[in-house]
């Protein structure tokens, strides 16, 4: 599968090290792309957001999350996340950050950022529900996949980016269906 590109504005700083980093340091201009904006459609509230958000780059998680604020009771014994009480930051893998393409990088940030705008509205991020029926993930992937479609990004694609370790067959079809993405 060729995969398509991020948006032309869209950068990465893949080059920096391990530690905490301004969200903007390591995703530079990213409050000013037009996913942003949607996203945030304040934007008193959209400068905050991206003032006060910050990334942890790390060596021993693959993928992208919000740091919870205290160990989630869904994350015992099964995930060791990294704790950023009463701050917003997003955790990354290194191994994320330097070698997935750009436009899986670029749904994910924005996929967490949504969530990190739940999280100030009241929402819980991690319950007990089925991921694939949570509605904070739900609302997170759909604005992710309405975003890559507005720039032609294929099914083929959203299906590659949907297949996440943690769910099983059933559960991404599930997801699949939710996200109106075809099977095949």
């Amino acid at each position: 599968m060729i995969v398509p590109e991020a948006p032309k504005e869209f950068r990465i700083d893949r080059a920096l090290p391990p530690g905490r980093h301004p969200i903007l340091r390591v995703f530079p201009g990213l409050g000013e792309l037009p996913t942003a904006a949607r996203l945030e459609p304040d934007p008193d509230q959209r400068g905050r957001l991206f003032r006060e958000t910050e990334i942890a780059l790390v060596e021993n998680d693959v993928w992208m999350y919000v740091s919870p604020w205290e160990i989630p009771s869904t994350a015992r014994g099964r995930w060791n996340p990294v704790l950023s009480p009463g701050t917003d930051c997003i955790v990354v893998g290194l191994d994320h950050l330097r070698e997935s393409p750009a436009l899986t990088l670029f749904m994910d940030i924005f996929h967490e950022l949504r969530h990190l705008l739940q999280r100030h509205a009241g929402a819980q991020l991690f319950t007990n529900t089925s991921y694939v029926r949570r509605p904070t993930e739900l609302e997170a992937y759909r604005f992710v996949i309405e975003e890559a479609r507005a720039f032609g990004v294929p099914d083929e694609f959203l299906r590659d980016y949907l297949r996440v370790d943690w769910i099983d067959d059933a559960e991404y079809a599930e997801l699949l269906r939710a996200m109106s993405v075809s099977a095949v």
